[in-house]
């Protein structure tokens, strides 16, 4: 098969679609013939060199397909081949054919293409589980996504608005600010001429600065609040000032999904196909695709994440 190598660290040119093993199938492993994986911020990182893949995953880049299951490991009952599916993967998606657990493996929603499927995986997961099953969203509450023209950030503002959420978020131009209100978004705070901790207060925040927004987020939380934290694009260290966050009673939770164990992403999964997938089928929810970009020019994919004009998902197709 061929699949997207990284020659070394360093920029988009690094990528280079190449002849590779095959990969192996386990017991419990489902080997899927690839249509569309999609370009995540995980990616950008390996390809720097700052972020390598969890013991026994692929080296290859991609952390999420859609495609068709071409077989199946002994021990899988749940899915046969030809079967439509999309998987979360802990590396390996930017390749014609990858192999991975089954518990990882989820049918297509209905209204979605399996081309579009790609661009569900991972925001799916990332968001249901931190913000509904840590966070613990519920109906009627506050929630504030960083970066809400991002994929996570475009299915965060659908998500909890169809589940009855009032949605604020943060966005670095007036354009992403029109089209995340198209999402649902309730209000939206401009980060580079607004103070988003002295107008949003919130119930629960995603967020994916880190350091950089670490106070703010403290001061924007309600009595009660939970931040959850999942990237760190804004650094790595901040002072926390633990007299405010006892006086609100808040909490901060810091969460990763790739490096889970596999049990671990399975429990996700299925709550996502649960819950998730009925909403995206009666049309409350939907992917958001920015461009579509053969796969062997992965390349081009990463440096169209590269410069923040995208709205959505950057998918790679074969």
């Amino acid at each position: 098969m061929r699949a997207i190598e990284i020659a070394k660290p360093g920029g988009p040119e690094v990528l280079e679609w190449r002849e590779a093993p095959e990969p192996r199938v386990e017991r419990g492993d489902v080997l899927i013939d690839v249509t569309a994986s999609a370009v995540n911020r995980a990616d950008v990182l390996q390809r720097q060199g700052f972020y390598d893949p969890p013991p026994g995953a692929s080296p290859y880049p991609g952390l999420e397909v859609s495609g068709v299951v071409a077989e199946v490991g002994a021990d899988v009952e749940q899915f046969k081949p030809g079967d439509e599916v999309c998987a979360l993967l802990g590396g390996g998606g930017y390749a014609e054919r990858v192999a991975v657990p089954w518990q990882q493996v989820m049918p297509v929603p209905d209204r979605v293409s399996l081309r579009e499927a790609a661009a569900l995986p991972e925001v799916a997961c990332t968001v249901w589980s931190n913000v509904f099953m840590i966070g613990r969203l519920r109906r009627g509450e506050t929630l504030l996504v960083h970066g809400g023209a991002s994929g996570i950030g475009t299915f965060a503002v659908q998500l909890a608005k169809a589940l009855g959420s009032y949605v604020v978020t943060t966005v670095g131009s007036a354009a992403k600010g029109e089209r995340v209100r198209e999402l649902g978004a309730d209000e939206v705070i401009n980060y580079r001429e607004e103070d988003f901790a002295e107008k949003a207060h919130a119930d629960v925040i995603l967020d994916i600065m880190g350091a950089k927004y670490l106070a703010g987020n403290v001061r924007a939380l309600k009595t009660g609040g939970r931040l959850v934290i999942i990237g760190l694009q804004g650094g790595l260290k901040a002072e926390l000032n633990l007299g405010v966050l006892l006086g609100k009673r808040a909490a901060i939770h810091a969460t990763t999904l790739r490096a889970r164990p596999v049990d671990e992403k399975g429990v996700i999964v299925r709550s996502v196909v649960d819950n998730v997938w009925p909403l995206i089928g009666a049309g409350a929810v939907s992917p958001v695709v920015y461009a579509e970009v053969p796969m062997s020019e992965a390349a081009e994919a990463h440096r169209m994440l590269d410069s923040g004009e995208h709205v959505g998902k950057i998918l790679l197709v074969r």
